[in-house]
């Protein structure tokens, strides 16, 4: 999402800026570089943490399948 802001941030400035000199396109490309590395970023975060959620559900299957075996072995008893 933030890459996409910064596109579209990037494109606007060279839009606006009609003829753009080759500093003023340096600039984009920088900042199209950081939006391009903070979006990298953001996407391993969010494989982590997918990562970790799928890891606290195998866990809590795990606890509600040992809860179960507890529960019949006691209604048997």
């Amino acid at each position: 999402m933030k890459m996409l802001k910064a596109s579209i941030v990037a494109a606007t400035l060279v839009l606006a800026a009609g003829c753009a000199s080759n500093g003023d396109l340096e600039e984009v490309r920088e900042a199209a570089a950081a939006a391009q590395q903070t979006a990298d970023e953001a996407k391993a975060a969010a494989a982590a943490a997918q990562q970790t959620a799928e890891e606290a559900k195998q866990s809590a299957a795990d606890a509600n399948t040992k809860i179960d075996r507890a529960f019949k072995k006691s209604m048997y008893k």
